[in-house]
């Protein structure tokens, strides 16, 4: 038996957690350490997703760490427009986007 999907509150709910939900798939593990701070994880775990999923997660990453160039380029290889939204509400968006097509 598989696990309900998990909701994006569920989502957030789970960051206070020091491991996290069962069963998430690699990009939304990627997000999950994001939202602990742990860009380090985050960035690791976004590296192994080789689907446009880890890419919006990649320049997610780089966007927050300030490389913009970078970032570009893997928002391109994810086909997402740079965001002008501030960073909490693109990962908020992206676990959104990522939960509803779990």
């Amino acid at each position: 038996m598989t696990a309900a999907p998990l909701t994006l509150a569920e989502f957030k709910a789970s960051l206070t957690s020091s491991q996290p939900p069962a069963g998430l798939r690699p990009a939304l593990l990627a997000l999950w350490h994001d939202g602990r701070d742990d860009w380090e994880a985050a960035h690791r775990t976004a590296q192994e997703v080789e689907d446009a999923e880890g890419a919006w997660i990649h320049a997610y990453l780089h966007r927050k760490e300030g490389d913009a160039g970078n970032a570009a380029y893997w928002y391109r290889r994810a086909g997402q427009p740079v965001p002008t939204i501030s960073l909490d509400a693109e990962w908020a968006a992206i676990a959104g986007a990522l939960l509803g097509s779990s």
